[in-house]
């Protein structure tokens, strides 16, 4: 049974999966769906019933009906390397090689239906309260008087993007940033904008979910730090303990989303609460590994493989 890792080229995390996959004997492929049409090509066919398909990368041939586990990385747009590429052969390719894949009986991680929507950022604290983390007062809007209300009722609040960096843009860093009441709050008319209440953390915590697996690792944080993923706080990542009231949010959200993977990221406050900041569908944890010799990638690999339960 064959694994698919769809990726760019440069992704050190799907590496250290290759590598575990590779040491569990697993036969896999990796290519990117930005190079369909071209180095990938595919075939697949309905007929009395049947489904059968092919998927060619270099030259090598694999029939979807051996496909256990579809990794969806950090794949580049479809047809994105191809000769003539445009919106439409992009929408074409997706829904030939997606569609494709997803009639088979392969596992995913993750779908890309259930991907797209976890990425939604209201979407996520939504479902975040219902499956019974704490999670910061938060606001959505394009109305300045909105956020002038919100920063006065709470004090400290911290500017987020919704979506993360522009895509077109992937070098470019968007910290969190700590605005107080008196800040001028006519820009947000311009783009909708996301407003929380500030967290004073001790430390940054990043829970790792595969499968029903749960992986925490917790760095403390510098007096004052606003955004974990910045700066230098002269600690390291450490293994951590989940607590149980936590493994069962956890269990909840990835049920609800219908996610086998998540990277949750909390801030844990003095009283030792973890607040729920956001679950990355796709997010590194190469660098959590390297740091503190969880098995993430085994981990992975061995449930794209289905030996998790082995």
């Amino acid at each position: 049974m064959t694994v698919l890792v769809l990726t760019c080229e440069e992704d050190v995390t799907a590496d250290l999966v290759v590598a575990e996959l590779g040491a569990l004997g697993v036969p896999l492929v990796r290519f990117d769906p930005a190079d369909l049409p071209g180095r990938v090509a595919l075939c697949a066919e309905y007929a009395r019933g049947d489904f059968r398909g092919h998927l060619s990368v270099d030259g090598r041939l694999v029939g979807t009906a051996g496909v256990r586990g579809v990794w969806v990385r950090r794949p580049g747009t479809p047809a994105a390397r191809a000769p003539g590429a445009s919106a439409w052969l992009t929408a074409e390719a997706g829904q030939a090689l997606y569609g494709m894949l997803s009639s088979t009986a392969a596992r995913w991680m993750n779908h890309p239906a259930a991907a797209e929507r976890a990425r939604i950022k209201p979407w996520q604290l939504r479902v975040a309260h219902g499956s019974g983390f704490a999670v910061p007062p938060t606001v959505v809007t394009t109305f300045p008087r909105a956020a002038e209300q919100f920063a006065a009722r709470h004090r400290r609040v911290v500017v987020k993007t919704l979506s993360g960096p522009p895509r077109e843009e992937p070098g470019l860093l968007v910290p969190t940033a700590l605005v107080g009441p008196d800040a001028d709050f006519a820009a947000v008319a311009a783009a909708p904008t996301l407003l929380q209440r500030y967290v004073p953390r001790r430390a940054d915590v990043r829970l790792t979910a595969v499968g029903g697996r749960l992986f925490a690792a917790r760095k403390r944080s510098a007096p004052g730090q606003v955004d974990g993923r910045y700066g230098d706080s002269g600690h390291g990542w450490e293994p951590v303990a989940v607590p149980e009231r936590i493994a069962g949010a956890v269990r909840a959200y990835t049920a609800t989303a219908r996610l086998a993977y998540g990277a949750f990221d909390f801030a844990e406050d003095e009283d030792g609460v973890w607040w729920f900041l956001e679950c990355n569908q796709g997010g590194q944890f190469g660098f959590v590994e390297l740091e503190t010799g969880l098995p993430l990638a085994r981990t992975v690999a061995s449930w794209l493989a289905g030996l998790d339960s082995a």
